[in-house]
């Protein structure tokens, strides 16, 4: 599995002790994450905002990712100006999965394959790593 981390899921994965920072350790022990300079500093300005000790685990995360480069034009497929840095380097660095928690511009996409990469939300992905026997299923209430 490579996944493309959107800047919103490193937000929640530089807080300690998330669920997002556990989805995030998981991934990079059984697949890679791969993220580019505009989510990093898009998830460093909320952060020096809103939490900026965690910017610190920020920059750790994301030095044990893959840091892509390239972007692509994401087409016909319908997302805002300020999201196609991410589709676009999701599919130039030819990742299996989107993963966003940004419901609000991408939630149309979620589950679906967009120039090869599939757009899920954490909760999609932990479930399809428990499926895969990777994750334990825990009761959400």
């Amino acid at each position: 599995m490579r996944a493309f981390v959107d800047a919103n899921v490193l937000f929640s994965g530089s807080m300690p002790r998330s669920r997002t920072e556990k989805l995030l350790r998981l991934l990079l022990k059984h697949g890679e994450c791969v993220t580019n300079a505009y989510a990093i500093e898009e998830a460093r300005r909320n952060l020096q905002r809103k939490a900026p000790k965690a910017v610190a685990k920020l920059e750790r995360l994301t030095r044990r990712m893959v840091q892509a480069e390239s972007i692509v034009e994401v087409g016909t497929v319908r997302v805002a100006r300020r999201d196609q840095p991410i589709l676009g380097g999701a599919i130039a660095s030819e990742c299996s999965h989107l993963l966003t928690g940004d419901s609000r511009d991408f939630g149309h996409l979620f589950g679906q394959m967009i120039g090869g990469v599939k757009v899920v939300s954490p909760r999609m992905l932990a479930d399809e790593l428990v499926a895969r026997g990777l994750l334990k299923k825990i009761d959400r209430g």
